[in-house]
């Protein structure tokens, strides 16, 4: 890893997509920018793909990011379309990285909640918290989309920096 990088994490969705740049590098890990890219429900399905789309080129084109880190895919068999739905969504981030040719990492949800809280189930709250004191945040990031976007790029960096001691 270079001195500095900026890795931007996703959480993925269709109304409300969760995004964080932070910095990593020789120092604690910060915050470069957060926050949601909203889609509007009264659109279709296509339209609101479009506009997913152009938010994630606008943030992509902003930053230097060198990493993408978004939540894995889960599926629940009591609800299969939102699994669906949320396949879309991710797609849609999956290929603006391709596009701009940055290397894209996925993550389960409950990896990133260990990693970061020490439990695989933790709410939402508690997520909200474990960033806010990981990045020295005065307030814990609202909405939780923007907490768990935080969460799976910390995931990344925590998981290459692992990877990269045990090289070593």
């Amino acid at each position: 890893m270079s001195s500095s990088e900026l890795i931007l994490g996703l959480d993925p969705g269709l109304s409300i997509t969760g995004y964080g740049v932070i910095r990593v590098g020789e120092s604690k890990p910060e915050v470069v920018e957060a926050g949601i890219l909203k889609m509007r429900r009264d659109r279709s399905l296509p339209e609101r793909l479009k506009e997913l789309h152009e938010g994630i080129v606008d943030v992509l084109g902003s930053f230097p990011v060198g990493a993408v880190a978004i939540e894995q895919l889960y599926s629940h068999y009591e609800r299969p379309r939102t699994a669906i739905l949320m396949g879309h969504a991710r797609g849609v981030l999956c290929l603006a990285a391709a596009i701009a040719g940055i290397p894209v990492y996925s993550y389960e949800a409950t990896k990133v909640k260990r990693m970061l809280t020490g439990n695989g189930r933790a709410p939402k709250s508690q997520m909200q918290q474990a960033i806010r004191l990981q990045l020295d945040l005065a307030e814990p990031p609202d909405p939780p989309d923007v907490a768990d976007a935080l969460a799976i790029a910390l995931c990344h960096h925590f998981s290459k920096q692992t990877h990269t001691q045990l090289l070593d």
